[in-house]
Formats: C-alpha cells, sequence, structure tokens
C-alpha cells in the first residue's frame, strides 16, 4: 500500500456518506490530493477538527480502495486564527484556496505552489498587511509561475512603450491606444501593477486602498479566471476596502 506523510495547506473539504469528510489538500511534495478521513463528522472525532479549510496542517495517509487515501494522523502547523476572525482577511483566503483548487492536476507535485501559497496565508493572518489586494497580488503570482505573466512594461501586441491604456487578459498584458482591447486601464492601475510585479509588494500591501486598487484587483482576478477558462466564486466577493488592521 502506498502510504504518504506531507505538509499541507486544506483548500476545501465536503461531506461524504454519513459520517465522513473528504479533505482537497496541496501538499509540498505530492501536488493536489484529495484524501477521507473516515467518522471526522462525529463529535467524537480528533480529525474533524483538524481538517479545517485554510490551514497548514502535517498529514499521514495510507492509499485504500480505488486509490483514495485515508487520513491517519493529522497534525496543526498553523490554523491562521488571525485571518479566521476577519471577514475581509476570511473571504481574501478563501479566494486563494480556490484559485489552488482549480488548478487541473492532481498528484503532480509544485512545491513552489505549496510555499507561495503559505507565504500568503501567513501574510493574511498579519494585521500589518491589508488583505485588499493579496488575492490580485497571489493571482500574478500564480500566472508568474505557470509562465503567463502579464506583459506590463510595453505594449503586449506591437512593443509600442506608451501610452499604455487597456488591459486585455486574453492577449496576455497592456495594450496602447492603437492596439487597445479588454478593459480600460489608468496610469494609476498601471503604476499599481508594476509594484505589485516589480518588487514593491510588501509596500503596496502596507498600504490602505491605494490608487487603482480596484482595478488591479479586478483586472487580476478576470486574469486568472481566463487562464483557468472558468470563473470563480469566491474571488468575485473582493475585500473591502480601508476595513482591515
Amino acid at each position: 500500500m502506498k502510504e504518504l506523510a506531507d505538509d499541507a495547506i486544506v483548500l476545501r473539504t465536503y461531506r461524504s456518506g454519513e459520517a465522513d469528510r473528504v479533505a482537497v489538500l496541496w501538499t509540498r511534495d505530492h501536488g493536489k490530493v484529495r484524501v477521507l478521513a473516515k467518522g471526522a463528522r462525529k463529535p467524537t472525532s480528533r480529525l474533524g477538527g483538524a481538517l479545517e479549510s485554510l490551514a497548514h496542517v502535517g498529514v499521514d495517509v495510507i492509499e485504500g480502495r480505488g486509490g483514495r487515501y485515508i487520513v491517519r494522523h493529522v497534525v496543526h502547523r498553523d490554523r491562521y486564527t488571525t485571518l479566521r476572525g476577519d471577514y475581509d482577511r476570511l473571504t481574501a483566503g478563501y479566494s486563494v484556496v480556490e484559485a489552488v483548487d482549480a488548478i487541473p492536476s492532481e498528484d503532480v507535485a509544485d512545491a513552489n505552489i505549496f510555499h507561495l501559497l503559505r507565504r500568503v496565508l501567513t501574510t493574511l493572518d498579519d494585521e500589518s498587511y491589508h488583505p485588499e489586494l493579496i488575492p490580485a497580488s497571489f493571482f500574478l503570482r500564480l500566472l508568474a509561475l505557470d509562465g503567463s505573466a502579464p506583459v506590463l512594461d510595453e505594449c503586449v501586441t506591437c512593443g509600442r512603450a506608451g501610452p499604455l491604456v487597456a488591459f486585455d487578459a486574453v492577449v496576455g498584458g497592456v495594450l496602447c491606444a492603437q492596439c487597445r482591447s479588454g478593459h480600460a486601464l489608468s496610469g494609476e492601475g498601471l503604476v499599481l501593477l508594476r509594484r505589485i510585479a516589480g518588487g514593491d509588494l510588501g509596500a503596496v500591501l502596507r498600504e490602505s486602498s491605494p490608487p487603482g486598487a480596484g482595478e488591479v484587483s479586478a483586472l487580476a482576478h478576470g486574469a486568472i479566471e481566463v487562464h483557468f477558462g472558468r470563473q470563480l466564486r469566491a474571488s468575485r466577493v473582493a475585500p473591502s476596502s480601508g476595513t482591515s488592521r
């Protein structure tokens, strides 16, 4: 029988049978894995409270019949309690894990995604960062990891340096006035996109509603949906601006 012991982020859970629960995990060394926690919905079960969405856990599982993994042991690495106590942070967290859950491949290892996801949840758990732009910055980073980062320094169609007035996720970046398609992009939005992608993310996330925040958030959400070819429900409930510290 195949056994796995790994660190994981719980993306979501759902009921199975009368008392069981299935957890969808993104693991450090084995990619996305579905595991069955037998009896997890019973009041006396120790597994039910451990396998909760947005938790960082250590799991020990064994392959059962039909290739499904059965949970033998779970231990919390981090519950992200600050995140769970704030509606905007929790909403942002659900947006992030939903995007990771949309990645189609299972049992394909990608430690970079695991570490990125863990860093993002840790950032959401830190009150010194505002949650408003965390999902958008995560989506842009996820696109970059997949080799699909949007072009932001010149028109993606003709290569002109400017003026850049639009963003089109389908063609892969910003566009000039002659090539414009997709959505209008303000100067403030372009500056903010470049700050997020260019290494100034920490400073951006410490600012309350920087100019262009709503615009960039919408564009990044649209870009990740185009990338996956599906609408993400949680990502459409954007954290409100300036409400969390």
